[in-house]
């Protein structure tokens, strides 16, 4: 009797789960055997993407990288938190990317109708019911501030401007860490900003000298061109 009760059942969702480990062990890895077998001897990862733990957010997929390329930092808000404010787990990734795997460029990616700047955008509504997410979510309280002082729009305006304020404020939290600041000072590290349109299926990367965020297909062709 107790060893019937011990068996729970797999649901729906752990079983889809199974049958997909199982076809990538029987398909997909032996199809790629040789990308795998150099995997295992180390990573060398060319881009730390700094992602929200979105589900909908898929950086693998967005960029059409292979496995070993992207060393992958995701969370709520897709937020850094200021070297020396909260010496966590993405301040360790940051750090380990940087020093130990040498990426080359650090991309912060946001994305449309971020449920974290939903939550930032009405705070004591979060307070009252995610403690623990109201807290983290300090670290993009000077976005909202910023949005809120220029009045950038309500509702759905209200929250895209979060969603791009918050780019540009993580990425000033991000050059504040000794690693990233040593890097970018020896030209050996850049750092972006992204944001994903889930609906339409694009991105845009921030032009922090024209203050504006721009598709990637005309950044691409500017870069194809020398400029």
């Amino acid at each position: 009797m107790l060893n019937e009760l011990s068996v729970v059942p797999a649901s729906a969702d752990l079983q889809k789960l199974v049958r997909g480990a199982a076809t990538f062990g029987h398909d997909v890895f032996p199809r790629n055997l040789e990308l795998y077998r150099r995997l295992a001897e180390g990573q060398s990862p060319h881009t730390l993407f700094i992602a929200c733990a979105d589900s909908r957010v898929v950086p693998e997929l967005i960029t059409q990288t292979e496995p070993g390329e992207l060393f992958v930092c995701r969370n709520i808000g897709n937020i850094v938190p200021g070297f020396g404010e909260m010496m966590g787990g993405v301040s360790a990734v940051i750090e380990y990317a940087v020093v130990a795997l040498r990426v080359r460029q650090i991309i912060i990616c946001g994305h449309s109708e971020c449920g974290a700047m939903k939550g930032l955008a009405a705070e004591q509504a979060v307070a009252d019911s995610m403690p623990t997410v109201q807290a983290w979510l300090r670290n993009a309280e000077a976005a909202r501030s910023v949005v809120l002082t220029r009045e950038l729009g309500r509702g759905k305006a209200l929250v895209q401007a979060l969603v791009e304020e918050n780019i540009r404020l993580q990425l000033m939290h991000l050059r504040s860490h000794p690693s990233v600041a040593a890097r970018l000072a020896q030209g050996a590290l850049t750092v972006h900003g992204w944001l994903y349109d889930i609906e339409h299926g694009t991105v845009s990367m921030l032009n922090e000298a024209q203050k504006r965020f721009e598709p990637l297909s005309r950044v691409g062709a500017r870069s194809a061109e020398g400029l």
